[in-house]
């Protein structure tokens, strides 16, 4: 039975906007949930009083309902949970790691928990962790990713067919089309990542945006698996970690190589040749740069124009 996102979320479409570094700032966020979607902040690039400042900018760009994505990887975690709660946020999504670790402190001041998983393994563990959704990442998505390459098609009808609580589709979806695909499959919703981040009010750099803009299909691909697995545009970056696998690379060699910052420099300073760009598969259907209230009025008109086809 589908399960109603836009009521656990209080929000007018089943669209989520995904909480992605560099990209997701207080302007994105709250344009999103200004258009009828979830606008996420992403809390992964941001220093704790620089999350409470856009939580707050983002509380008087919009009187709908927002959330902050928390890669509990983070190295502060505490301050940043501290600030979500001080400053009232209801909606937290997190992902890369156990969710064990903050849902029943979430759930314990009122706060809808939404955990990102990429295998039916983890997906199970969230629900038995207490968390309210799940968002499932098939292997088409970008930036990082699960290790085991099961593609949204795959996962979501797995997922669905073993779990109780609603699944939140992402990975590959930028369209109405790939919307109602994802419905089809039994997703109670879908979160859209790389389609935001070429919006007007993302906060990515506009040579990263131009870079999506003009990605053709196969210019992206997943790397880094020893580290943590990453799907970029093959630059110039990307060919010299491709270089370094052909000698055999040991996990440290790969760090030395993938130094720091390098998502920022791609992402947020433009650099195009050093930087990691990470953006999924949908690039390839991705030809401008719109507002955010653009690409969700269009998935909703295409979403039922083609339900309605059928």
């Amino acid at each position: 039975m589908r399960q109603d996102i836009t009521q656990l979320f209080n929000i007018k479409y089943p669209i989520v906007q995904g909480g992605m570094i560099w990209v997701s700032g207080y302007k994105l966020a709250s344009a999103v949930s200004n258009a009828g979607g979830l606008g996420l902040i992403g809390a992964g690039s941001m220093y704790p009083e620089v999350l409470r400042e856009h939580i707050q900018k983002c509380k008087k760009a919009t009187n709908k309902p927002f959330g902050v994505n928390v890669p509990m990887l983070y190295p502060d975690i505490e301050k940043i949970m501290k600030i979500i709660v001080e400053e009232g946020v209801k909606i937290v999504f997190t992902s890369a790691g156990n969710p064990k670790t903050w849902t029943s402190f979430l759930k314990e001041k009122g706060i809808t928990v939404v955990h990102v998983v990429s295998s039916l393994k983890f997906a199970l563990k969230a629900e038995a962790a207490g968390v309210d959704a799940v968002v499932c990442e098939g292997f088409e998505a970008g930036g990082h990713n699960g290790r085991e390459e099961t593609t949204t098609f795959t996962l979501i009808p797995i997922v669905k067919e073993q779990v109780k609580i609603p699944v939140i589709a992402a990975g590959g979806i930028g369209s109405g089309r790939g919307m109602l695909a994802a419905m089809v499959l039994g997703a109670d919703g879908v979160q859209v990542g790389s389609r935001f981040a070429a919006t007007k009010e993302s906060s990515a750099h506009d040579n990263f945006k131009q870079a999506i803009v003009i990605a053709k299909e196969g210019e992206t691909q997943l790397t880094l698996k020893e580290l943590a697995p990453v799907r970029l545009i093959k630059n110039k970056f990307f060919n010299q970690v491709q270089e370094l696998y052909k000698q055999a690379p040991s996990i440290e060699e790969l760090k030395e190589l993938l130094g720091r910052a390098r998502a920022k420099k791609g992402m947020f300073e433009g650099d195009l040749d050093n930087g990691e760009l990470e953006i999924g598969q949908i690039s390839g259907l991705i030809h401008d740069i719109k507002s955010a209230k653009e690409v969700i009025d269009e998935m909703m008109i295409e979403y039922q124009e083609v339900k309605n086809s059928f």
